[in-house]
């Protein structure tokens, strides 16, 4: 709704300014029409006028971005699909070049004042208007000089722009993440692009373009006049190489292709691509010989960083494929070790330790002790007595740690051990509390977290945490419950679905 608002605001202003100007004879004055623009050069001539005529149709090349939005989604069309499509096309360069060749008129006609940097460029009797000046878009003075500023179609045309505008946003959100999607699955960015969010989109995707956009639009303090220059050297490299591509493609199906009659499909379909790709790449040039001081040059760099950093990521995926790939001869001697060796870590003797000696003993290893680190003579004592008092039937080993340390000690005899049978495995298992609350993180758990951090790195070391849940998790437990028992959508309307019941499956129709 708000498009059909806009499209028709557009062109009634269109109509109705040209209705002022032409058969009423009157005069319509934009705001910024009595001021004046400070020239930024003068006396041009020669090269110099060509530049300025070239910078000038560069960024009006900017108001034909946004056909390809028709190219992306032919999928999406009904059959035929591409006569739809092009018929659709078409229909959007009319109404997109009347509407841009009307408004150009109208604000020519109202002598609307535009310029890059108005606090410094425009003049109110000669004087710079300063930095408290807001600059208003062409449209909202064409708008104002039209139908009056402040009017009901004043405003209805500027809420509408608005809704577009704040659409059009949102077009990023509908590519990106599909993109993403595909590059991590052909590994050039990380995998989690490729994964769908419980809302069955690529959550992640998303996430990352918000970030970017919030961080762009940090960096040039939300200026649309640099941050177009990014969009604009950025769509026009993708139109060339997709024309270029097309090219390709078609030249390698002529190759071999004998049908008279498609190779004249195709022969048409390349002269179009080529002259497509001739044209926009045109353009290219002209935007980067004109608007690269201007930011451009940041558009080239990025695109350079991200071409680095995308390989950079499939040649750490293929090379980690590479290291990780299963021997073709005698796999199960490669992977399975002679001897396995577990090790519960013991701090004191109370439920979470027996618990994890009980785990332990269920893995039915070769060997099993318990471990714990002499940090405090009275309460390693106390630990020895009270496992012999217990007749615990797993040996207890006592590391000596002159410096009280915990975590180096226990990586030194896991090392001992890898080195003295290399084809053993090691077995660690670590007791850990489960809390309810984040701050409880902080109170408990540090130590198995070093330890887990550095054995993770030591080759042949399994490391397996044994929770015991305390008694504040069951605010963890209860803040769980909650969220699956919130109503997905779609679920009032299905109905809640009993416990043993299942639910109908759908029919096919």
């Amino acid at each position: 709704i708000p498009t059909y608002v806009f499209v028709a605001g557009v062109f009634l202003m269109i109509a109705w300014g040209a209705y002022k100007g032409i058969v009423l004879d009157e005069t319509m004055r934009a705001p910024t029409a009595d001021y004046e623009i400070k020239p930024e050069h003068q006396g041009l001539a020669g090269f110099a006028l060509v530049f300025l005529l070239l910078r000038a149709f560069s960024s009006g090349c900017a108001a034909l971005t946004g056909v390809e939005a028709i190219s992306n989604g032919v999928p999406a069309f009904r059959k035929p699909k591409s006569k739809n499509a092009a018929t659709t096309l078409a229909l959007m360069g009319g109404l997109a070049v009347t509407m841009f060749c009307g408004i150009i008129f109208l604000a020519m006609a109202t002598d609307v004042r535009m310029a890059e940097k108005p606090a410094e460029e425009l003049l109110n009797n000669g004087v710079p208007v300063g930095a408290g000046y807001v600059q208003d878009p062409v449209i909202s003075q064409v708008a104002a000089a039209v139908f009056g500023d402040g009017t009901f179609f004043f405003v209805v045309l500027a809420a509408a722009t608005a809704l577009v505008l704040f659409l059009a946003a949102n077009t990023a959100y509908n590519g990106f993440p599909l993109l993403g999607s595909i590059l991590a699955q052909d590994r050039y960015l990380p995998r989690q692009l490729h994964t769908r969010g419980d809302r069955l989109t690529f959550s992640n995707g998303i996430v990352l373009l918000a970030g970017a956009a919030a961080l762009l639009v940090w960096i040039y303090g939300a200026d649309s006049t640099k941050l177009i220059q990014l969009y604009i050297v950025g769509v026009f490299v993708s139109f060339t190489l997709s024309q270029t591509g097309m090219v390709r493609h078609w030249n390698r199906h002529l190759a071999t292709e004998r049908n008279p009659a498609k190779r004249r499909h195709m022969i048409r379909s390349r002269a179009i691509n080529a002259f497509g790709a001739f044209f926009t790449g045109l353009v290219l040039v002209v935007v980067l010989a004109t608007k690269f001081t201007h930011g451009a040059w940041v558009a080239l760099l990025g695109m350079v960083i991200f071409y680095g950093v995308m390989s950079a990521i499939r040649r750490h995926y293929d090379s980690v494929s590479e290291e990780i790939a299963a021997a073709e001869e005698r796999p199960d001697e490669y992977v399975r070790p002679s001897r396995v060796r577990s090790i519960v870590l013991v701090s004191k003797l109370h439920k979470p330790t027996l618990r994890a000696l009980a785990y332990a003993k269920l893995m039915h290893a070769n060997e099993l002790e318990a471990l714990t680190v002499n940090v405090d003579p009275v309460e390693t004592k106390a630990l020895r007595e009270e496992w012999e008092r217990r007749g615990i039937n797993v040996p207890l080993k006592i590391l000596d740690s002159p410096y009280r340390e915990i975590t180096r000690p226990v990586i030194e005899y896991v090392k001992s051990i890898r080195r003295e049978s290399p084809r053993d495995a090691v077995s660690v298992y670590i007791p850990e509390y489960v809390v309810g609350h984040w701050y409880e993180h902080l109170l408990h758990n540090q130590s198995a977290l070093r330890l887990k951090g550095r054995l993770l790195f030591t080759p042949g070391v399994m490391v397996t945490s044994v929770p015991y849940q305390l008694r504040s998790s069951e605010a963890a437990k209860n803040r769980a419950r909650k969220r699956q028992e919130w109503n997905a959508p779609g679920s009032v309307r299905r109905g809640p679905v009993e416990k043993g019941q299942k639910e109908p499956a759908a029919k096919n129709n």
